[in-house]
């Protein structure tokens, strides 16, 4: 799992980048049929292979190809608090939302 805490984003976009690329060549396939798999192009998949660049939904549509798109489900999902007084400021914030 990736520690957000001491990377920068630049550092995690190309890590994800290198384990799809890695995902990709063990499972065999060209970069080619991963990009039309994703219905993108392939100039496309191959600069997110390289520099991490990539649309959102194009990524989704690559985790589809992988099957690993329930890896979505815990993104942003919880929220981890490092003290009580943070879980109790937000739950004050909740009630006055409401």
């Amino acid at each position: 799992m990736i520690d957000i805490n001491q990377k920068m984003p630049k550092d995690i976009v190309l890590e994800v980048a290198q384990r799809v690329k890695k995902r990709r060549k063990e499972l065999g396939f060209t970069q080619a049929q991963v990009a039309e798999r994703a219905g993108m192009s392939l100039a496309s998949y191959k600069r997110f292979e390289q520099k991490g660049l990539i649309a959102f939904q194009s990524l989704v549509a690559v985790s589809f190809v992988f099957r690993c798109s329930n890896d979505f489900d815990e993104l942003f999902a919880k929220r981890g608090y490092r003290s009580i007084d943070e879980v109790i400021a937000e739950r004050k914030a909740q009630r006055r939302v409401r």
